[in-house]
């Protein structure tokens, strides 16, 4: 399984609610290919926000944690701000601990 890994928090909701979306096509386009991915993102939006959950990954790390760890790799969608993103570094550092491979796309390959 992969573990799709975006930045997503924000202040401005207008970039989070942008950031949701571009998750949500790149892992249809991926699931698309038959490729099983799992995106916290993508995942989890739409219950935090019925939830009234908090989105930042101090709530969501043990969550997130248990999905890594089932994980044969992760791929960073390189989203804006991904570099600054405290979620999408802690995902990166704990597979590079885990030995679980780290591979990064820009959402714009496209395989036929």
């Amino acid at each position: 399984m992969i573990y799709l890994a975006s930045p997503y928090s924000h202040p401005d909701s207008d970039v989070q609610r942008s950031r949701f979306h571009q998750v949500c096509v790149v892992a249809a386009e991926m699931m698309g290919r038959g490729e099983q991915v799992f995106s916290p993102i993508a995942h989890t939006h739409p219950i935090a926000e019925c939830g009234d959950l908090p989105t930042g990954w101090a709530y969501w790390e043990a969550f997130d944690r248990w999905y890594i760890e089932r994980c044969d790799e992760v791929v960073v969608l390189m989203l804006d701000g991904w570099k600054d993103s405290l979620g999408v570094k802690a995902e990166i550092k704990l597979a590079i601990e885990l030995n679980t491979a780290v591979r990064y796309i820009t959402g714009k390959e496209r395989h036929t």
